[in-house]
This record gives C-alpha cells, sequence and structure tokens, in this order.
C-alpha cells in the first residue's frame, strides 16, 4: 500500500510562529499562561501542556497579576490588552500579521464612522472576536451567504471576511450585496482571506483526487479544518477525518492501494507522520 503525506499541509506561519514563541519561553524555565488554545488542535495543546503551558480563558485572565500570558496566532480584542495594563500582566504577542493588519483596516473602518461593518465569519470564533472587538461590538456577522440577506441595503457596507473563510463563497456574498445595495448606498469589500489558507483549497483538490483513501488528520475545533476537508469530500467520497492516529477504522483499508494523508493549517506534521506509522504497522 502507497501512503503519502501531503506536503503542502501542517502549520500555517501564524501558528508556527505562536508555537516558537511559547517553545522559547518554557525553554527558559518560565512560567507561561495562553489565552485559549494555542492551536485548534487537541494533541499539540496536549504536548506543550507537558512542557508546562498553562491555557487559560478570559475570566481565569481577570484574576492574575504579575504573569506572562501568551496571545495566540488567533488575535484578541483592544479589551484584552487593556486587561493585561491593569493587572501587570506582560502580553507575549504572537497574533497573526495577517490577523492584525485585518484589524488595523477595521478598527480604522470603524473610526471614521458611517455604515455598517460586515464581517464574514464564525461567531464566537477566536479571531472573529478579536475583530468585532475593533468595533466595539457594532459589527454585523455572518456566517454564510444565506445571513447576507438580512443586511440593511439601504446603508453603507464595508464588508471584510476572517482570514480562514472560503474565497468562493465570499465573492458570492459580494455579488449579492453588488445586486441589491440601493444607489444611494456605498459599498467597499475587502478580500482579507490568507491565502496561505485559500492557495490550499486547489492543492488539497488536487492531493485528494490522487489516492483511493484520504485521512484528513484535523481537531474538530478547526475552522480552516472544516473547509479543507469538505474540499477533500468533494473529490473524493472515500475521505475520513480524524484526529489522530487511534481514530484510524482497518476496515477503511480493505481494497485500499494508494492512502493520502493531509491536514489543515492548525494540523502538527508530526501528527500526520504518526498516522503514516500506524498504517505502516
Amino acid at each position: 500500500m502507497l501512503i503519502e503525506i501531503d506536503n503542502g499541509s501542517g502549520f500555517c506561519f501564524g501558528v508556527t510562529t505562536a508555537i516558537q514563541k511559547a517553545e522559547e519561553e518554557l525553554a527558559k524555565g518560565n512560567k507561561l499562561y495562553c489565552l485559549g488554545d494555542i492551536v485548534h488542535n487537541g494533541m499539540e495543546c496536549e504536548r506543550l501542556r507537558q512542557m508546562g503551558l498553562i491555557t487559560i480563558n478570559h475570566d481565569e485572565m481577570r484574576e492574575l497579576h504579575d504573569v506572562k500570558v501568551l496571545l495566540r496566532a488567533h488575535g484578541e480584542p483592544p479589551a484584552t490588552y487593556e486587561l493585561a495594563r491593569r493587572n501587570h500582566i506582560e502580553i507575549i504577542d504572537a497574533t497573526c500579521p495577517v490577523v492584525l493588519q485585518l484589524q488595523k483596516k477595521i478598527k480604522k473602518q470603524f473610526e471614521a464612522g458611517n455604515g455598517q461593518i460586515v464581517i464574514f465569519g464564525k461567531k464566537g470564533h477566536a479571531e472573529v472576536l478579536g475583530l468585532v472587538g475593533q468595533t466595539q461590538s457594532t459589527a454585523i456577522v455572518i456566517e454564510s451567504f444565506e445571513e447576507v440577506k438580512r443586511l440593511d441595503f439601504s446603508r453603507d457596507v464595508y464588508l471584510y471576511s476572517q482570514t480562514t473563510k472560503s474565497l468562493d463563497e465570499f465573492h458570492q456574498i459580494i455579488e449579492y450585496i453588488q445586486q441589491h445595495i440601493s444607489p444611494e448606498a456605498t459599498f467597499r469589500s475587502f478580500d482579507t482571506i490568507c491565502r496561505n489558507v485559500a492557495n490550499r483549497m486547489p492543492n488539497i483538490s488536487a492531493f485528494a483526487s490522487k489516492h483511493d483513501l484520504i485521512l484528513f488528520v484535523c481537531g474538530r475545533k478547526s475552522s480552516n479544518g472544516k473547509v479543507l476537508f469538505n474540499e477533500c469530500l468533494r473529490v473524493n467520497p472515500n475521505s475520513r477525518l480524524i484526529e489522530g492516529p487511534d481514530e484510524i477504522d482497518p476496515s477503511w483499508l480493505k481494497g485500499i492501494q494508494t492512502v493520502g494523508i493531509c491536514g489543515a493549517t492548525s494540523t502538527p506534521k508530526w501528527l500526520m507522520e504518526q498516522c503514516r506509522d500506524a498504517l505502516m504497522v
């Protein structure tokens, strides 16, 4: 049986940087907290927990003083930085540069006043909470094309996207707004989708079509993982989403000659390699 790991899968730049910053700090023997899971992958989070990383939520952060807290690649709203200042918390900021630029754009638009700031993204997602926070929670979040219909097309619309959303669906939303916006209103869209993720779509599609079975290794919380897995499923119905080697069902391998292993931007290479090794036993 031929087994191939997709070279294009694995951590994106933002996640890699956040994990490196955590590892460097922990290697010094310093106590380090991380606000939320550093990456949407349970096994990688567990690896770092064993190194000493302590994951906390926002409520727990409010009780901390004079400590170091790492902000992950997803970014945070201004309120988090203000809390850190009040509690004398040293921030190790690992916000992805792509997300940081997007936060600045939205904040600038909000400060200019006028119109509806609309974010195409997953409600409650860490990145989206950070983006909405730039607008004092006034931004409108739409999760799918269907939700665009509830916008007020008589008012100006400024459309942005969570960095890991589908480019095709974003373009559908733009087209719909263009068709329905009032002639008296302004509509502007800003393509803020990360190309690191968007470019994976055609690559993973080609990879999935090459194999009899696809094992897509991904934490079930991963937003971009769902998008990429659905693309695998579209081109190859014999695609399975697994979190690790323990979830591989031997019955999937009957009559299979080639297996492709791929994953999300939050999937570590070592985990895909573990899945490969499990197939070779």
